[in-house]
C-alpha cells in the first residue's frame, strides 16, 4: 500500500465497487466502471495508476464479463477492489462450469481471452459457489522497472 511521506496509508481500508450486468451491451459499461474505479484510486486516494494498469484492468474486465454473459444464463456481478497493492477483478455468474483455459495455439482463431487474462495478471483463480462460480484476477498496481508486471502466478 502506498504511503504519504512514508507515514500514513493513503487507502486505509479496502476500496471496492460492484455492478450487475444483464446484457451483452453492458460489456462497454463494465469497462467504463473499471476506468472510473481506477481514476478514483488515482484522484481520491493519490495512487499511481499507469497506462499499463489502466489497459490491463479494462481488458481483464472486458474478457471476464464477456465470458460470463456468453456462457452463463442470467446476470453477472462484477466487483472491482483494491487490496494489498493490487486491483482485484471478480466476476460471479450463475453457471457452475469452470472456464477452460486452452493451451497457447497461434493457429486457433478466437478463444484466447483467458490466456490473455492470465498473461497480464499476478493471480488468477476460479471457485464454484453454492450457486454459480466466481472468477478472480489480480492486477498489481505498480509496474516493474521494465514496464511490465512480473512475478505472475496462478493462485
Amino acid at each position: 500500500m502506498e504511503r504519504d511521506g512514508g507515514q500514513e496509508p493513503l487507502v486505509e481500508r479496502e476500496t471496492s465497487v460492484s455492478a450487475v450486468f444483464e446484457s451483452g451491451e453492458d460489456i462497454a459499461a463494465s469497462r467504463d466502471l473499471a476506468r472510473d474505479f481506477l481514476e478514483a484510486l488515482r484522484g481520491k486516494h493519490g495512487l499511481t495508476v499507469s497506462p499499463r494498469v489502466m489497459g490491463a484492468v479494462r481488458l481483464v474486465v472486458s474478457e471476464l464479463v464477456t465470458n460470463a454473459r456468453k456462457y452463463a444464463p442470467g446476470p453477472c456481478l462484477l466487483t472491482l477492489g483494491f487490496h494489498e497493492g493490487a486491483v482485484e477483478v471478480t466476476v460471479w455468474d450463475s453457471s457452475t462450469t469452470l472456464p477452460l483455459i486452452l493451451p497457447p495455439d497461434p493457429t486457433r482463431v478466437g478463444q484466447h481471452g483467458l490466456e490473455i487474462v492470465r498473461a497480464v495478471c499476478h493471480g488468477f483463480e476460479t471457485h464454484r459457489e453454492p450457486v454459480g462460480k466466481r472468477v478472480k484476477a489480480v492486477v498489481p498496481l505498480v509496474d516493474e522497472p521494465d514496464g511490465i508486471a512480473t512475478h505472475q502466478r496462478t493462485v
